[in-house]
């Protein structure tokens, strides 16, 4: 067990570190950033909380003795009515879903349009780029509706952008330096959109309830069942949060322009 008293770690850096049941007294976190963290089961108490941002998943959180978790998710839910639509339960509630996604993603590619094609090469706040984010995506689908629901073991078009914290997996795509344009990317986008609509054009509430088969060889998720229901929320839940993500981004690529 390592301990570190009185002493002074301004600057450090901490990447894939164990701190499980680690122990933190007095102890100054000031402008300190956390990314891709498991915070879960956490405690903290005579906690100084001032000009902090926290964007991830909350639940069961609970401060002053207040769970937040229902306030926030009420929040959004009155910020963008169409949040709770990503929730659904049934087949014509996915297919519903995924007409809305489409819909706001098309606007979003029209906004994008409006820039110079280089910002949209452009990462705002150490954030993906408008063109990562589409390879992402493309990249989730394959993972979760192609690999995973569908069985494809090596779904993946060398275009697809893994989160930045995934370990190098053989045979999965990790190019972080290709430039694709706009329109290369967004064929690649059309493609798995069009899979995802096809799965749910046929998609029954005997296979929603169903669990997938296991496939084999390397690659993510990893090779274990699931519920389709769950394969389906997290594509969902991918393309609803990363468009806010990619418009907040736009925005400020287009201030910048003003």
């Amino acid at each position: 067990m390592a301990e570190f008293v009185r002493a002074d770690l301004a600057d450090a850096r901490f990447e894939r570190v164990d701190l499980v049941r680690a122990k933190f007294r007095t102890v100054d976190l000031a402008d300190a950033q956390f990314r891709d963290v498991n915070m879960s089961g956490v405690t903290m108490r005579g906690v100084e909380l001032q000009n902090v941002t926290i964007s991830g998943d909350i639940e069961n959180v609970t401060i002053n003795g207040v769970d937040i978790g229902p306030l926030v998710d009420a929040e959004l839910n009155k910020r963008y009515p169409l949040r709770a639509k990503m929730r659904p339960t049934d087949p014509a509630g996915f297919r519903e879903a995924w007409d809305i996604l489409e819909k706001l993603w098309d606007e979003t590619v029209a906004h994008a349009r409006r820039l110079p094609p280089e910002l949209l090469q452009e990462q705002v706040g150490d954030e993906w780029s408008f063109i990562e984010t589409l390879r992402h995506l493309a990249f989730a689908t394959d993972c979760w509706i192609r690999r995973a629901i569908l069985g494809d073991p090596s779904p993946w078009d060398p275009l697809g952008l893994p989160w930045d914290e995934m370990p190098a997996t053989p045979g999965v795509p990790r190019d972080r330096d290709v430039r694709p344009s706009l329109d290369t990317v967004l064929a690649l986008r059309r493609d798995r959109q069009s899979t995802v609509r096809q799965l749910l054009d046929g998609l029954t509430d005997e296979f929603l309830n169903s669990d997938t088969e296991p496939v084999e060889g390397p690659g993510w998720p990893e090779s274990r069942s699931y519920p389709v229901r769950q394969c389906l929320l997290v594509v969902l839940n991918e393309e609803w949060v990363h468009r806010l993500f990619a418009e907040r981004d736009l925005d400020i690529l287009e201030s910048g322009l003003a």
